[in-house]
This record gives structure tokens, C-alpha cells and sequence, in this order.
């Protein structure tokens, strides 16, 4: 499914206003995976932001949130990792439902399936109905990963060589933005050209569509292979939410149930839209020459 060209509706807020936040996104539903806290490719910043612009009834954290094999390996802690945990308890405080569904690189919490911290629920899997009444299955996917249920070294292989792929790619970018050219993944470009990955990611959608009709579902929502995408799977909708390391992606229910993959930019460039209408605004007491004409008496 193509990402739409940005047809959200921006609504202003007045507490984000008060913290020079000009306007948030209204969703039903948010769904993030795959953010590798602990890292130094996650996006957190990036992720802070988009989690400043939008608000909904229901936020679910679809696994690998928090990188557990990374920090084991090397402790990598920004002050922003901080502060997006901080935002999402906040969130949960303020009424938003809050729930942490476990992925692999975070397969600790699987030791404390139904514990909430914080008013933040972890689970091993979750089910959404949409405002339309379909019934989605929300699991982050590992389980049906046949390289990291039947090969953990192989996946931890895996795992590295992706991050060593990501520096490669800093280093490409860093001098390509020198250059002026737009950013470019070379771990997606990979993804898209290698035979095996290709046929990897379809077997892996396939496995998730078969267990979500198998338990009767009408869709499935998960993470883990960082493939943004919305399609349909023998009649059993399949919605991957993407990741915070290179897509920065989405995916969110709106509240007449449409469900939508969104990106950074796209929250970004309404954001800057939001704020450049609102500076076009005149000051508080202050009217134009024809406003002030209008008013006075005899008119």
C-alpha cells in the first residue's frame, strides 16, 4: 500500500501551544514497534517529536522497544531514550492505554506478562477492534520467525551485521547530505533486491496472515522485520507499523477506523504547516485597518 500523500487532519491543542507545540494528530489508535532503544540507530528524538504531535485513545508498543541484546552488549543510554519513555508515561497517566506487547529484543518483559508500570500493560500479544468492528491480532512477530525461534545464533549473527550495516549507512548519508543528495537506506535497498530477504519477508507475512485467520481474526498488526506495509492476505489484513531506526513509521486507526501508515515527515511538515497559519495570525487585541473600519460607529 503507498502512503497517502499526507491527508491528516491537524487540530490545534492548547496545551501544546503553551510548550510551543503548534497542533496534534487525533487517532483512535497508534501502533510503533521496533524502536531499539539503547542504541545508537534509534531515532529517538525523531519518535519524541512524533509523539508530541499525536494523541490517541489507545497507544500500543509492538515489541523491540527497548534493545536488551544491544545494551548487553554495549550500554548505549542517550538522554533522549530518557525522555521518550518519560513522554509515554506521561501519555498513560493522562488517560491514553498504554500497552507493551514484547518482542525479542525485549524478550525480558516476557518474565512479566501481565504486570503494568507505570499504567503501562506488557503482554505477549493483544487484540484491537477497530471502530468498524474488525478484530486485530497485535503481536511483534518473532514467534513466527523461523531464523530466531530455530537459529538464535544466527538471528544474533543477523542482528549485528544489520547494525554494522547502519553505520555503513550513516557514513553514506553523512556525506551524500554534503553532496545534496536525499536520504537513502542501504538496508532496505538490500532488503528489496536480495532474493532470500525477499522471499523471507514474504514467508514471514504469510506465517502471520495463516495465524491470525487460523484464531479467527480479520487482520493482524506486528513489527519485527522493519517493512512498513498495509495489504491484504487471502482476505486477512495484514499491517506491519514499520520501525524508529530507518522508516520512522506508523501505523495508526483514525476514529472512523481507517487504518493508515504515517511517517515523521509527514507529522513534521504538518506540524511546520500548523505553525507557519499559526504565526500568520494576528496578535491577541490587535486588528487589521479593515477590522478596525468595520467596527466603528456607522458601520
Amino acid at each position: 500500500m503507498s502512503r497517502a500523500d499526507n491527508p491528516l487532519r491537524m487540530e490545534a491543542a492548547n496545551k501544546d501551544q503553551h510548550e510551543g507545540e503548534a497542533a496534534t494528530l487525533r487517532c483512535r489508535a497508534i501502533f510503533i514497534s521496533d524502536v531499539h532503544l539503547g542504541t545508537l540507530s534509534c531515532q529517538a528524538e525523531r519518535l519524541l517529536d512524533f509523539l508530541r504531535h499525536t494523541d490517541s485513545d489507545d497507544l500500543y508498543l509492538v515489541g523491540d522497544v527497548i534493545d536488551g541484546w544491544q545494551l548487553k552488549r554495549r550500554w548505549y543510554w542517550h538522554q533522549s531514550h530518557n525522555d521518550v519513555i518519560q513522554k509515554v508515561l506521561r501519555k498513560a497517566r493522562k488517560g491514553t492505554r498504554v500497552t507493551y506487547v514484547a518482542g525479542n529484543h525485549d524478550e525480558a518483559l516476557r518474565h512479566v506478562i501481565g504486570v503494568a508500570f507505570g499504567g503501562i500493560e506488557i503482554r505477549a500479544e493483544a487484540e484491537h477492534v477497530t471502530a468498524d468492528g474488525r478484530r486485530l491480532l497485535v503481536i511483534h512477530g518473532d514467534l513466527f520467525d523461523a531464523v530466531v525461534q530455530q537459529a538464535k545464533w544466527l538471528a544474533h549473527a543477523g542482528d549485528s551485521l544489520y547494525v554494522a550495516a547502519l553505520k555503513l549507512n550513516r557514513w553514506l548519508n553523512h556525506w551524500r547530505a554534503k553532496l545534496g543528495f536525499p536520504y537513502w537506506s542501504l538496508a532496505q535497498f538490500l532488503k528489496q533486491r536480495v532474493k532470500n530477504a525477499v522471499s523471507y519477508i514474504g514467508k514471514f507475512e504469510d506465517a502471520l496472515a495463516h495465524e491470525a485467520r487460523r484464531r479467527g481474526f480479520d487482520g493482524v498488526v506486528c513489527g519485527h522485520i522493519h517493512k512498513a506495509e498495509i495489504r491484504d492476505i487471502g482476505g486477512i489484513l495484514y499491517c506491519n507499523d514499520g520501525d524508529w531506526v530507518e522508516s520512522l513509521t506508523a501505523l495508526v486507526e483514525m476514529h472512523d477506523g481507517e487504518l493508515r501508515i504515517i511517517d515523521w515527515k509527514a507529522i513534521e511538515a504538518l506540524r511546520m504547516s500548523a505553525t507557519r497559519a499559526q504565526k500568520a495570525l494576528p496578535a491577541p487585541g490587535h486588528l487589521s485597518p479593515g477590522a478596525e473600519l468595520a467596527n466603528s460607529p456607522g458601520h
